[in-house]
């Protein structure tokens, strides 16, 4: 006869099990729930709103959030044509967002680079030549302070 067998359960010990089993069904249906809502916002019901459709058209759904690399893929556009236009070095910059290079680069012309972003790819949607970008950017160098 084995230590565990129906014969030498207690009716205790049945209702524990009975217990820890619910409980762990319980908690394998609250968890699960948990982590189906994190899939369902990794799926585009985040905090930023969903990304526009792969080859879109309509610039006005670039947002500050983006990227440079994904604007320039998204709408089909060579990212370094989009930093040649605004005089922003391309390589340093390809993991900042708009709003980043804009603060950093244009701290007194809010919204310049999206706006500018905006129409250089609707230019370039028409096969027109990019619009200038109205200032030269300001590169703040650290200094040292004695």
């Amino acid at each position: 006869m084995l230590p565990y067998s129906k014969e030498t359960m207690t009716k205790q010990q049945k209702i524990l099990t009975y217990i820890f089993i619910a409980i762990g069904a319980l908690a394998v249906i609250f968890f699960g729930m948990r982590a189906m809502r994190s899939v369902m916002r990794m799926r585009g019901a985040g905090p930023f709103g969903k990304p526009p459709p792969a080859e879109q058209t309509d610039v006005s759904l670039i947002r500050d959030w983006m990227t440079v690399p994904y604007v320039a893929r998204t709408y089909k556009v060579p990212p370094d044509a989009i930093f040649n236009t605004m005089n922003i070095p391309g390589y340093e910059n390809r993991k900042k967002s708009l709003k980043e290079l804009n603060d950093e680069f244009y701290p007194n012309q809010d919204g310049a680079v999206l706006a500018h972003i905006q129409a250089v790819i609707q230019a370039m949607q028409k096969q027109e030549p990019p619009p200038p970008f109205p200032a030269t950017p300001i590169l703040i160098t650290p200094t040292s302070t004695p």
